[in-house]
């Protein structure tokens, strides 16, 4: 099986411009295209921005609503899958949400954030209640999450056990917690088999300053691409023979003792 060359673009944007944030994304799927990607992922709440504050009720739309069908149009045009993030209207409620459509304009899979990290976002968010989805790729199970949900040993173990190969996690990753992208990502990785593609938004935004570091890390913790802290996009080789030769050698999974983790739940 070959494998899944993947793009991670990281940006802010422009918050509250959901015209230019796709014009960019556009751009971002054209270079990744050339560059032989079958994916490209972007950050946490990119369609609209994350520092938008009481213009999340006026940007949320549904998970079918004009922002996918224009990034649909995107995916097709440019032949890739692509992953983004955007505030879903779902009735009253609202969710920090990312969802995952195909080359083929398919609609793959749509993930609510689960963990809502501080102040802003537990104020217009309502978390999800689904902790592993799912969609399959080229031949790779693909899972999703987002930023703070990865950083929860559990979620990721969850995505382990349900056979999830590629973890995408738009983030919004700010100051000083910078260590989760250096460090505890690649950790996620190592401990749970897979590959973790994290991909952030990069420099001041309201009053959050995002940290960029985006990264595609492998099974065996080590970093396949880094971008720095400026707008960049990285590319990076999900190998599904390194995988299985990885998860092969690895005997976390095997050797866990499920009966001795009940009080952890």
């Amino acid at each position: 099986m070959p494998s899944l060359r993947t793009a991670l673009l990281q940006s802010s944007g422009r918050p509250g411009a959901v015209a230019e944030n796709l014009k960019a994304l556009d751009e971002a799927a054209a270079r990744a295209a050339d560059a032989g990607a079958r994916l490209l992922v972007a950050p946490e709440l990119f369609l609209t921005g994350y520092a938008i504050g009481d213009a999340v009720p006026e940007l949320a739309e549904t998970a079918d609503g004009p922002g996918a069908e224009a990034i649909t149009e995107i995916a097709v045009r440019h032949g890739l899958a692509v992953l983004y993030g955007y505030p879903e209207r779902d009735g009253e409620r609202i969710f920090n949400a990312s969802q995952l459509i195909g080359a083929d304009g398919v609609r793959l899979a749509n993930y609510r954030k689960t963990h809502l990290f501080g102040c802003f976002e537990q104020e217009w968010f309502t978390p999800g209640e689904q902790t592993v989805v799912q969609a399959e790729l080229d031949g790779i199970r693909i899972g999703l999450l987002i930023c703070y949900d990865v950083e929860f040993p559990e979620n990721v173990r969850a995505h382990a056990l349900a056979g999830t190969d590629l973890l995408l996690v738009p983030t919004a990753q700010m100051h000083p917690f910078q260590f989760v992208a250096e460090s505890v990502v690649p950790v996620r990785a190592f401990e749970s088999q897979m590959y973790v593609a994290y991909v952030n938004r990069t420099g001041p935004e309201g009053e959050f300053e995002f940290v960029g570091l985006s990264c595609l890390a492998g099974p065996d913790g080590v970093v396949r691409t880094r971008a720095g802290r400026g707008e960049e996009l990285v590319i990076g080789e999900v190998d599904p023979e390194f995988l299985a030769a990885s998860r092969a050698a690895n005997p976390y999974l095997a050797d866990r003792r499920p009966g001795l983790y009940g009080s952890l739940a």
